[in-house]
């Protein structure tokens, strides 16, 4: 497929250059991560705060995605129709309002709600971000272009809990959501004058009948691994339920856009191996990975008594890993085969987390733990953008929105269930309790990461074994081209 064909709502020739749209799309993706990586740190204290279960408090974080996946399916839709600006913009603000009203919560359920308000800004952001850059990028800079998408993933692991360990240690978990207003507002100025008007398509039409069974259906499916995981139990009608309902409504709305002459996500990217292979790959990834990894804070703060900020410190090595080795292999994926540039990072990060789990003890020695992370975050940079970047490569504009919301509803339906997993998993390790004391049952639910990691070879394997097809050394002469693919 080519990328030259200018594609409906985008940008017209004379938009910004590539660093400037990066500079835009950074700084909108370092908000959203931030904000993640910050709550993250603070689920114990807000346990604590708001004298409520920790499997309640983790609606603070699940309430987000369950708004996140009922908003990323109208994302495509909307881009066409009303162009990239509008989009981007509208997503912005509400994340911002979100975050204000949800630094003024008095109870546990205003903050659930005000968090779904941020999911609903928060679920636009980043794939209306990554088809801004899909747009920009050309085969062979698109690896380039995923590093660039990696920049917040540096930031916010790293920032996020050092931050947020500090404003709820030295001032108040207010902060913590406050913080992004300024943000929010800088941002705005920002993508106000450096992204040009874009207009949308007027021909565009909404499928409404997908969106009323695929939002709903993503909703209710993300509702009932939650629920599962908070009750601890997955065989009640309260979890089954919802959980059926939404699979089906799923279903439902696959056989839908399989004939629909406007569908709402083009499933037709899923013939293409690359793509597929890569959504596969991601999607098990992200459930090893990410939920497990919110296990970290809980293990340092419970079971070694650090604080919030220090516990934000001590897991500072996974993500400086992680950004780092990503700029290096976004870069690399435009040079050499990505399966097993993929294939080795699954491998690393799989190898990083075995070294934690058999390590792991309620008296492990710091550095030994902040060693395994850096192998895990190694793992992780090589791994996560080059999967994109081998699953995107070859698409044109016209299919980054659909692309670009396929991947992030696998990347947060992943994410959602590795939380669901591991938080009903630990509890089980844990005899029943929500929060173990020792180290074993942290050390038995991390050994079902190393799994998942290692089932995501499988996928990895189909993706291609030939290095792109297009020369490094035009990597500057595609750049130069850039602003005519926005």
């Amino acid at each position: 497929m080519s990328h030259t064909q200018h594609a409906p709502g985008d940008a017209p020739p004379s938009s910004p250059r590539l660093g400037v749209l990066a500079a835009v799309v950074t700084l909108g993706s370092i908000m959203s991560v931030l904000d993640t990586t910050v709550v993250n740190v603070a689920i114990n204290p807000l346990a604590k705060r708001f004298d409520a279960p920790l499997a309640t408090v983790q609606w603070v974080a699940s309430g987000y995605s369950l708004a996140l996946a009922a908003v990323i399916p109208v994302t495509a839709w909307a881009i066409r129709r009303f162009g990239t600006k509008r989009v981007y913009m509208t997503a912005i603000a509400l994340f911002t309002l979100g975050s204000l009203l949800a630094g003024t919560a008095w109870s546990i359920e205003s903050l659930v709600a005000f968090r779904m308000v941020q999911g609903l800004g928060g679920g636009m952001i980043v794939p209306t971000g990554m088809t801004i850059m899909m747009r920009a990028a050309t085969p062979e800079t698109m690896g380039r272009i995923m590093s660039i998408m990696g920049i917040p993933i540096l930031i916010g692991p790293v920032s996020g809990p050092v931050l947020g360990g500090w404003l709820v240690d030295s001032f108040s978990w207010r902060w913590m959501f406050t913080i992004n207003v300024p943000v929010g507002v800088v941002a705005l100025l920002v993508v106000s004058r450096a992204l040009p008007r874009a207009a949308g398509g007027p021909g565009q039409r909404l499928d409404l009948p997908a969106l009323l069974m695929l939002s709903p259906g993503l909703a209710a499916l993300i509702y009932g691994l939650s629920t599962g995981a908070e009750r601890r139990d997955f065989g009640g009608p309260g979890v089954v339920i919802p959980a059926v309902v939404g699979a089906m409504l799923v279903v439902g709305f696959v056989l839908r856009a399989r004939v629909s002459p406007h569908p709402l996500i083009d499933l037709r990217l899923y013939r293409d191996r690359s793509f597929a292979a890569g959504a596969a790959t991601l999607g098990l990834f992200v459930v090893g990975y990410f939920g497990s990894m919110l296990l970290l804070p809980m293990y340092f703060q419970v079971v070694r008594g650090e604080s919030v900020t220090a516990s934000g410190l001590l897991g500072a090595p996974l993500g400086l890993a992680a950004g780092v080795t990503m700029q290096f292999s976004g870069r690399l994926a435009d040079r050499v085969p990505p399966r097993w540039l993929v294939v080795g990072g699954i491998s690393t990060a799989a190898l990083g987390m075995t070294l934690l789990t058999v390590q792991l003890s309620d008296t492990t020695a710091f550095w030994r733990v902040g060693a395994s992370l850096l192998v895990l975050g190694t793992g992780v940079g090589m791994t996560m953008m080059p999967t994109m970047a081998a699953a995107t490569r070859g698409l044109s504009g016209e299919d980054a929105p659909s692309a670009s919301t396929a991947l992030q509803i696998t990347s947060q339906v992943a994410a959602a269930t590795g939380v669901a997993l591991f938080s009903v998993t630990l509890s089980i390790n844990g005899g029943g309790s929500t929060t173990p004391t020792h180290a074993g049952p942290f050390a038995d639910t991390y050994l079902w990461a190393v799994a998942l990691m290692l089932a995501a070879v499988l996928p990895a394997l189909c993706l291609p074994r030939r290095r792109p097809a297009v020369a490094p050394a035009a990597d500057a002469a595609a750049e130069e081209r850039a602003p005519e693919h926005t």
